[in-house]
């Protein structure tokens, strides 16, 4: 069960960065690098993986959605900040 479910996960993530390498065949607006597929493949699997780990560990369904929402939450934060340098840090390259 567990490897089925990384799997599925793994699969989700290849899907996603499906998304903007099929967008670069058709348009010149979306310029990736392979850092940034590598960087979005990590970020995504780490997301993925935190999910998985709070629904396998924490019983009570309140604990739950609290701890994926920071998940989520930190995840946009930093999508944010690396897509356009939100908070202007040097992480974004700013």
């Amino acid at each position: 069960m567990k490897t089925k479910r990384i799997s599925a996960i793994f699969l989700i993530v290849a899907l996603l960065l499906s998304i903007p390498f099929i967008a670069m065949q058709f348009t010149e607006e979306v310029q990736w690098s392979p850092f940034d597929f590598i960087l979005m493949g990590v970020l995504l699997s780490l997301t993925g993986l935190g999910i998985d780990f709070i629904l396998r560990t924490f019983p009570k369904l309140q604990q739950r959605l609290l701890l994926i929402a920071v998940v989520l939450g930190a995840f946009f934060l930093i999508w944010a900040e690396l897509a356009v340098g939100l908070f202007g840090s040097p992480f974004a390259g700013s």
